[in-house]
């Protein structure tokens, strides 16, 4: 049976709760239609969270951001829209949703929308000295 666009959004349980670490997701094909003049617009998001017990299963996220294909939507409204939903399913230690959309008279839009949960805060990042590579070292 063939997929067909859904409001739905589905969830699974973090496999790692006690970790605080990075999901990165790329969605290159998102649309929408412009709320004035119905033409399509087109985006690529950029999802970066840290699940708390829940992450977002993939097939229903696809499904989900395709459901805005023949919705007209101003970019700031779309982008953060899109963030409240995700927020509420799965209610994550922190959420960014990065939406950068193909230029449109000659303007590109991006837009980022953020949550914290309350309370949580992030571990200080650890960097790691790189070291020259021994082809480097060689005479």
């Amino acid at each position: 049976m063939p997929s067909s666009p859904a409001k739905t959004l589905e969830t699974f349980p973090n496999p790692a709760p006690q970790r605080d670490y990075h999901i990165h997701m790329e969605i290159p094909e998102f649309t929408c239609l412009c709320p004035k003049t119905g033409q399509p617009d087109f985006a690529v998001l950029t999802l970066d969270y840290i699940a708390d017990k829940l992450c977002v299963e993939l097939k229903s996220l696809k499904l989900y951001t395709w459901s805005f294909r023949e919705e007209g939507h101003f970019h700031e409204d779309v982008t953060n829209r899109i963030l409240d939903d995700l927020v509420k399913a799965t209610k994550p230690r922190f959420m960014r949703l990065t939406a950068r959309f193909y230029v449109r008279g000659g303007i590109f839009t991006n837009v980022v929308a953020e949550h914290r949960k309350k309370g949580w805060k992030p571990e200080p990042r650890v960097e790691l000295a790189s070291f020259p590579s021994q082809s480097n070292t060689r005479g």
